[in-house]
């Protein structure tokens, strides 16, 4: 029987059928007489079966290794016929019902069953040695009835208990898959974000940077705007960064895709990029986060035209159907080869964000001069 983790199971049931032996015993003793030397006895077993118990839980908190098991089963054994011996009583017989019951949690339901049916048989040697013709007696016939139940009902007490700590087991260990997979699908998202946001607006700090520090002499106005730009664009990604690692308020204001291209585009144009904007439809129907995954694919299409494709003009084209939306990035540059799209963490991580969403990309970069990016994202239902 594989091992369980979490304590032993059902480990109340010897210590309170104890305490109902003690009980019924005592009081038989009380009630009939008996001598004090039985009484002790009879006392000092019982005491010694909590002991051993109390023992193996602390030696062994979860499972009794085999062969330990096999000599603390015998000891039992012997404590149980030694207690039943001085009980005049005869309620000590059902310490025997703890024989497959404890058997259960160490050996396996087959020893269990066996040791179930051989303490049902020596009861049943028992009665014949002590009672002739016992089986004609129904006081006899009943309480062998009722002991074959207290063992049958004991296995299965036993069954229930391992099969309820293997199911919390289970569970525990689905509950730590589950932390670790949500763990690693938030560090994903947040790759994705900071892929998509920083690896943007960096680029876009540095061409600005760049065009302030050629023009600072030569066009002192241009210089100044594309320092302005930069500063833009650094606000921007902090902003974002912040959004990204923190949780929205509740009644922040919500995001519009027309509003965040058109903002985009123009800090993003200057004297060697033109970007055209075009949204048809309505966007109210569509959630933030499929509203954001087109944003960052703009973001994406724009940084790779203007960082790789060397491109003139980008058109960026957004279409809100009852259905789907569609968007569109479309620049002039020098294209790619074939098979190239997917190969970079942008590329990846854009396509993962979309196909979340139940939606697709395609980049068409082969044709020399061209490249678009179309993503189409289904409309949530509602």
């Amino acid at each position: 029987m594989a091992e369980v983790a979490g304590g032993r199971p059902a480990a109340w049931v010897s210590p309170v059928v104890y305490a109902a032996v003690l009980a019924g015993g005592l009081y038989f003793h009380a009630v009939a007489g008996g001598q004090f030397s039985t009484v002790a006895g009879f006392v000092a077993g019982l005491a010694a079966l909590f002991g051993l118990d109390l023992s193996e839980r602390r030696r062994w908190p979860a499972r009794t290794p085999v062969g330990a098991a096999v000599a603390l089963l015998v000891a039992r054994l012997a404590l149980f016929v030694t207690v039943a011996a001085l009980d005049g009583s005869g309620v000590s017989r059902v310490l025997l019902v703890l024989v497959p019951f404890t058997a259960y949690f160490a050996f396996g339901r087959a020893v269990a069953v066996a040791l179930g049916v051989a303490s049902v048989g020596v009861l049943v040697v028992g009665f014949s040695l002590a009672v002739p013709r016992w089986f004609g007696n129904p006081e006899y016939v009943s309480d062998l009835l009722m002991f074959g139940l207290g063992v049958l009902l004991a296995v299965a007490m036993a069954a229930v208990a391992v099969s309820a700590q293997e199911s919390r087991a289970r569970l525990a260990a689905s509950m730590r898959e589950l932390a670790e997979l949500s763990a690693a699908a938030e560090r994903l998202r947040l790759a994705r974000d900071i892929h998509d946001s920083l690896g943007h607006h960096l680029t876009a700090v540095s061409v600005q940077l760049r065009k302030a520090s050629a023009f600072l002499d030569l066009d002192r106005p241009a210089a100044e705007q594309a320092l302005a730009d930069a500063q833009w664009s650094a606000g921007t990604a902090l902003r974002e960064v912040r959004e990204s690692v923190g949780a929205l308020r509740a009644d922040a204001t919500p995001f519009r895709l027309a509003a965040a291209l058109a903002q985009l585009a123009r800090h993003a144009q200057d004297d060697a990029l033109a970007v055209l904007v075009e949204v048809t439809g309505d966007e109210d129907g569509y959630d933030t986060a499929t509203l954001t995954a087109l944003y960052r694919a703009a973001q994406e299409g724009l940084t790779n035209a203007r960082r790789h494709g060397e491109a003139t003009e980008v058109r960026v084209a957004a279409r809100f159907a009852d259905d789907a939306a569609r968007l569109v990035v479309e620049d002039n540059g020098r294209g790619f080869p074939a098979g190239t799209p997917g190969g970079g963490f942008g590329l990846r991580g854009m396509r993962e964000r979309v196909e979340l969403l139940g939606g697709s990309l395609n980049i068409d970069g082969a044709s020399p001069g061209r490249t678009t990016l179309t993503v189409t994202v289904p409309r949530a239902a509602t």
